[in-house]
């Protein structure tokens, strides 16, 4: 990549896009390919002029292209995960070694001793810091942002001024406080241990979304959002980095978006699906917060007055906003529009790749509607409306199909993106897990809390779109003690916690099955079904289900059934 062309990763005049490049000639010839960033053998990232997002690119290049954005899903015992059970066991005594950790998140605070050896040295094998600038950046990193090698960190652990040598920090915290969980090391002083306190790491810090992106999706300038495209360098990185190490990795996803269809088709589901099942690699992912957060909707057509109508209620706060309707195939779907002062638009039928743009005069309000009948990674309709200056106030849509109704779905942003004053009137509060929670292949968690064995009260819930179980399990989320910047714990809840938790005991099955030679073929999909055959269940329950999957959590009971025993 020419250095001309690497300027356009990181500037606001330019916006990425993310093709499949080996489709035909005659198709990949739409796009300018000349700053082309290759992601894997399927994926790669073009960088096209911003001027292009204030038209419509959804209906001029296709929503698959433009990279969606992704938020943190929330701002323990190991004893109740079994951990330390197995750990007590001296044949087992699964604490990591030779394990990898991998992080695609906010970056790690690597001057914690919580990720040093007893003689100080650093358990970070390298740190990829996306948000800083590198023209001499090779394609190790994809031609951006800056590679802090392990022997750099330990440079700058002795001097006074650790930064002056490795600028990389974790302002926001979120990557530390999953990184600590899964693998911290033991500190007595404060009670504390992540699960596999001998692993090393291996860290993506994500660059942060352009403007242009968050400004065509209307996310909030102020939220913390990072793009699609930099999520699936930072995992092909990680990926690399094991590789070139002969280590296992496990990987942990602590984000989420309610953009896409919610079916594990969309670019980055694709690509933590293929690496899934590279052996050697597990990826877990966190469910996300939005079980009750009102931002989904399931609607069938009521056949007696031939639609079904939606009820949006909008807050003072948000004055933009994304909503994406999704129609399960084969049906087909068109919409109407009552504003809050009663500004009625008739209906719009849906036509293949149609655009409109539809003004109300005493709201001072504009919806941007694609209609894409034939979404490209689907195969299912989308209309995508765009909010811009949105009034307060309900509104209503009318939904209508074509002759065969088959149910849609409706999603407002996830929490971060959208205020609490904005959600459905009538919500559904299944089918809530977040991207890339979907992915097919990806162990998916959902928190509960161990105290009173409760699922955590903000939890989303299954399944996907498709009815694929979703989540598969859940474990601790709710107060779990997490370490923070700054050699500081506090009380953490959510389902990144519980995805950190995991990943660690991901990292235990790793251990036991590749580095100690009892299962030299372990992927994602293999360690899955390990922990499935371990979860404990409530008699009081069917399984799998919604809200728990196939059960919690228990790397204990998964050893125990290896024996044959009946737990």
């Amino acid at each position: 990549m020419l250095e001309e062309d690497r300027i356009k990763i990181y500037s606001e005049e330019y916006v990425d896009g993310i093709i499949e490049y080996n489709i035909s000639s005659e198709e990949i010839e739409q796009f300018d390919t000349t700053a082309m960033n290759i992601i894997d053998n399927k994926y790669a990232v073009i960088y096209y002029s911003a001027e292009k997002v204030k038209k419509e690119i959804t209906s001029l290049i296709g929503y698959s292209i433009i990279p969606k954005l992704f938020g943190l899903v929330d701002m323990t015992s190991l004893d109740e995960l079994g951990v330390v059970k197995i750990q007590n066991i001296p044949y087992l005594g699964l604490r990591g070694q030779d394990i990898l950790l991998g992080f695609v998140d906010t970056g790690i605070d690597y001057t914690n001793p919580l990720f040093r050896n007893s003689d100080n040295s650093t358990r970070i094998v390298s740190i990829w810091d996306q948000s800083i600038p590198n023209t001499k950046a090779t394609e190790d990193t994809f031609f951006y942002g800056t590679e802090y090698s392990r022997k750099q960190i330990n440079e700058a652990l002795k001097m006074k001024n650790p930064y002056s040598i490795v600028p990389s920090k974790d302002e926001i915290g979120h990557g530390t406080t999953l990184a600590g969980l899964a693998g911290g090391n033991r500190m007595t002083e404060s009670d504390f241990s992540g699960v596999l306190p001998a692993a090393e790491f291996v860290v993506v810090k994500l660059k942060p979304a352009k403007r242009a992106l968050k400004e065509y999706f209307r996310v909030p300038e102020e939220a913390i959002a990072y793009q699609e495209n930099d999520i699936m360098f930072g995992l092909r990185y990680l990926f690399n980095a094991a590789r070139k190490l002969k280590k296992p990795i496990a990987i942990c996803i602590g984000l989420g978006s309610n953009q896409g269809s919610h079916d594990g088709r969309e670019a980055l589901a694709d690509s933590i699906a293929r690496l899934s099942n590279q052996v050697g690699t597990c990826i877990t992912a966190a469910g996300g917060n939005e079980g009750n957060s009102g931002h989904h909707y399931y609607g069938e057509i009521d056949k007696t007055k031939g639609f079904n109508t939606v009820e949006l209620k909008v807050g003072e706060k948000d004055t933009g906003f994304t909503m994406e309707l999704w129609g399960n195939t084969p049906g087909t779907y068109s919409i109407d529009i009552l504003s809050p002062t009663g500004q009625y638009i008739p209906r719009i039928p849906a036509r293949l790749n149609e655009h409109r743009e539809v003004k109300f005069l005493f709201e001072n309000t504009i919806i941007n509607i694609d209609f894409l009948l034939v979404e490209s990674q689907s195969g299912d309709q989308l209309i995508l409306m765009r909010f811009k200056n949105v009034a307060p106030g309900i509104w209503r849509f009318n939904v209508y199909s074509g002759i065969i109704s088959s149910g849609f779905h409706i999603w407002l942003p996830m929490r971060n993106f959208i205020s609490d004053e904005t959600f459905f009137l009538n919500p559904n509060t299944y089918t809530t897990i977040t991207n890339p929670g979907n992915a097919l292949y990806a162990i998916t968690v959902t928190p509960y809390d161990p105290v009173n064995q409760s699922l955590y009260n903000f939890a989303s819930r299954g399944y996907s779109r498709t009815d694929y179980v979703k989540p598969e399990m859940a474990a601790p989320g709710v107060n779990v003690y997490s370490p923070q910047p700054g050699n500081t714990f506090a009380p953490q809840s959510g389902s990144s916690i519980a995805a950190a938790l995991t990943t660690g005991v991901t990292g235990m099955l790793l251990e036991w099955g590749i580095v100690r030679g009892n299962d030299r073929g372990m992927d994602t999909s293999q360690a899955k079904k390990y922990l499935v055959r371990g979860v404990k269940r409530n008699p009081n329950l069917t399984y799998p289900n919604r809200e728990w999957g196939y059960g919690i959590l228990d790397i204990y009971g998964t050893f125990m059934s290896l024996r044959g025993e009946d737990i």
